[in-house]
């Protein structure tokens, strides 16, 4: 862009998991608005605080405010809430002092009431606002299990939802399956809706499986079977560990399992309780380590609860194609990942709560010898490109700055 081209207006993102805070989140929102601050003055509302990356300062980088934030555990449910509620609330006061008319604000769905400030302060300040959904609530909460369908609270947060979508300029989604839920709201309509899949982290080419790896050494198995990241609601621990259970007499097929939340906290009680020798944990492993983690593995599970499609997306699925890794997908085969994994031919899917089923996958993994699919795996993840992703994100910003209303012009 020149700089007679240079559109007024300013960019704030909200964003209560933000450097230094470690999570994919974090680094994802961190990415755009830097790409952003290229071309356009940025300011994050950050509810994460400490020293930033050297990268990530200076001139030409985001103006970073730390809202005051604390966060509880997942587990702590009722903390939890009312901490996030606190947040948003500390939030929307923060955006109204910052936000003029014309400018854009970026959120995303974590914690989830904080779309709903963000959309009520743009809505205050004659701003714009967009969202980037990873998880749709409270449609996560009823998959889980936590909230009925029906609920006074679920019908609450549903009539929320619609409110918040009528006053959304734009709605990123992840995935092409979250269409079909988000139209479901009144408030929701599809010219605002935008198709923007997370990237690799990680250069996608082939890792062999090398016998020196450092996270293989001391597993004598051939084949290694990987989990890894952030268990929460949506996925199920307990098909793996019986998936696990079921191959305990197979002695060239190891799991090999490191996260963290909740779901990872049951597996650690169920190992505690079986002592399966075919079950390793290792500890949360670091982004410098990341690479050497994923290449350990032959293969890497994905277990979702059911009726995933449209709820949620693994982040971690693009960084395991990168590595060149085949995936097991516990999922309905509408979901994204899964029509993914089908349609460029990238393993097996699975329908969540058949550990059976995932077992046998397991197997047909192992006895597979289509050499091919590291190859397809990284042709795959070679599409899911940050430079084309923090295009989109720009190309869409401009909209938002140039365009009263852009639902109203598409």
């Amino acid at each position: 862009m020149q700089p007679q081209d240079k559109i007024a207006g300013k960019i704030v993102v909200a964003s209560q998991h933000y450097p230094p805070d470690p999570s994919t989140t974090a680094a994802i929102m961190a990415e755009i608005a830097c790409r952003l601050a290229a071309e356009h003055e940025v300011v994050v509302l950050s509810g994460s605080p400490g020293a930033l990356p050297t990268a990530q300062t200076g001139p030409g980088k985001p103006r970073v405010v730390v809202v005051r934030n604390r966060m509880a555990g997942k587990a702590a449910l009722v903390r939890r809430a009312a901490s996030e509620l606190l947040f948003a609330v500390r939030t929307f006061l923060a955006l109204v002092r910052e936000l003029r008319r014309g400018d854009v604000v970026l959120t995303v769905t974590a914690p989830f009431m904080l779309p709903y400030a963000v959309a009520a302060a743009a809505q205050v300040k004659g701003a714009r606002s967009a969202l980037i959904m990873h998880d749709l609530f409270p449609d996560v909460l009823v998959m889980a299990g936590l909230l009925k369908p029906r609920s006074v609270v679920t019908r609450t947060m549903r009539a929320a939802n619609g409110l918040m979508f009528r006053a959304l300029n734009a709605v990123i989604t992840i995935g092409r399956d979250a269409e079909r839920p988000l139209l479901s709201y009144s408030g929701m309509r599809r010219n605002k809706i935008r198709f923007i899949p997370n990237w690799a982290t990680l250069v996608p080419a082939p890792r062999p499986v090398t016998p020196d790896n450092p996270f293989r050494k001391a597993i004598p198995a051939r084949f290694i079977v990987g989990l890894s990241g952030n268990l929460g609601f949506t996925h199920d621990p307990e098909i793996v560990f019986e998936a696990a259970r079921l191959l305990k007499d197979e002695a060239d097929i190891h799991f090999l399992l490191s996260g963290w939340g909740i779901g990872f906290e049951r597996l650690k009680q169920l190992q505690a309780a079986a002592n399966l020798a075919n079950v390793s944990f290792v500890g949360r492993v670091e982004d410098s380590e990341l690479e050497a983690f994923l290449a350990s593995a032959d293969l890497w599970i994905i277990p979702y609860r059911k009726n995933v499609a449209g709820v949620s997306v693994p982040s971690r699925f693009y960084n395991l194609l990168a590595v060149g890794r085949p995936v097991v997908l516990v999922s309905e085969p509408e979901a994204e990942a899964a029509l993914t994994v089908v349609e460029s031919r990238l393993g097996w899917v699975v329908p969540p709560g058949r550990a059976d089923l995932l077992a046998e996958a397991i197997r047909a993994a192992f006895r597979s010898d289509d050499g091919a699919i590291a190859a397809r795996a990284v042709k795959a993840a070679s599409r899911f490109d940050r430079t084309n992703a923090m295009n989109a994100y720009a190309a869409l910003i401009d909209e938002l700055l140039r365009n009263p209303d852009l639902s109203e012009q598409r």
